[in-house]
């Protein structure tokens, strides 16, 4: 089950007429047990704009899944979510040195436009496409590691009497927009494709430590799992441990695993997937190991085979690793 953290933006959410009826949407669909959903309203917490960065940085930690939901004012978020951003995404959370935080989380944008579509092209009278006014919140998101999924947002939404739309329209146009929203949130928590993408964030920051326990690896590899690393070959757990020995002789504790890109392909005739990665890594080494002291930059590129246990984890049987360039 998936932890999904909704963060609502609207400054007034009382007044609303499309971002409360695509909240209360969310909370009826996503209701417990089947879904862990939590719901923070920035106006009703912060009136003051004094944001309690430690809360919020922990509602932050605990979820998988993270849901930013704002009307679209003057073409980016009311002032109250972009002081959430400036205040929470902060050095050694969300970037930095140790700011890997929010690393493998999924992001998704969920907005209201008051506009008509054709309105945000080049020649409406916006001139740019909504893809191109959200780029800086897609870099945020990059740049916090975070899984940037397509935003849903839905355009006509608001409502002036008389002027522009009914009310009975643009609730109508937000309880599909809710559904639409429900339907992302749904598949990302039951995608193999997010269940991978996470595990292979964990796995490589628990890697990057380069303890001493290769239990925490050998638990998610099957017994005979074939390893063909620059190294050499390796079969099976004990095979696993011979050449973890080797990586922590060669490479000090802390070296980056950074995750470039990441596809799994759909379940072959053997019940298994297929993970096809491109990992930089970034270490110091050892001066009597092979590498001498050299500082590594290196790309490769790793295929893993893969399933999924009855229990729903991931199990490798293959893992595969080629050296690009270092």
């Amino acid at each position: 089950m998936s932890n999904i953290l909704v963060v609502s933006g609207h400054p007034d959410l009382a007044n609303s007429n499309t971002n409360t009826v695509i909240l209360d949407h969310l909370t009826q669909q996503l209701a417990a047990p089947s879904y862990d959903l939590e719901v923070r309203r920035l106006d009703s917490l912060y009136p003051n704009f004094h944001i309690d960065v430690a809360a919020e940085q922990a509602a932050l930690v605990n979820a998988d899944i993270v849901v930013l939901q704002f009307p679209f004012y003057w073409y980016s978020t009311p002032a109250l979510l972009k002081k959430w951003l400036d205040d929470v995404f902060s050095y050694n959370f969300a970037y930095g040195a140790e700011g890997d935080k929010l690393k493998g989380k999924d992001l998704i944008l969920s907005f209201t436009v008051g506009g008509p579509e054709e309105s945000y092209q080049p020649l409406g009278y916006n001139h740019f496409s909504i893809e191109q006014l959200i780029l800086p919140l897609q870099q945020t998101a990059y740049l916090a590691g975070m899984n940037f999924v397509a935003p849903v947002y839905t355009h006509r939404m608001v409502y002036i009497p008389g002027v522009y739309n009914t009310l009975e329209d643009v609730q109508s146009r937000a309880t599909a927009h809710g559904q639409r929203l429900v339907n992302q949130i749904q598949q990302l928590s039951n995608s193999i494709e997010s269940k991978v993408s996470k595990f292979v964030t964990d796995w490589f920051a628990d890697f990057d430590l380069l303890t001493a326990a290769p239990e925490r690896f050998t638990a998610n590899l099957s017994e005979d799992v074939k390893l063909v690393m620059p190294d050499g070959e390796f079969i099976g757990h004990q095979g696993f441990r011979d050449w973890y020995a080797i990586a922590r002789k060669t490479f000090k504790p802390n070296c980056q695993h950074i995750v470039e890109q990441i596809s799994v392909n759909e379940q072959n005739s053997d019940g298994n997937y297929t993970a096809e990665l491109r990992i930089r890594l970034k270490a110091e080494t050892f001066p009597e190991s092979a590498l001498q002291g050299q500082s590594v930059n290196m790309l490769v590129n790793e295929t893993w085979q893969l399933s999924l246990t009855d229990a729903g984890d991931i199990n490798i049987s293959e893992y595969l690793v080629e050296v690009v360039n270092g």
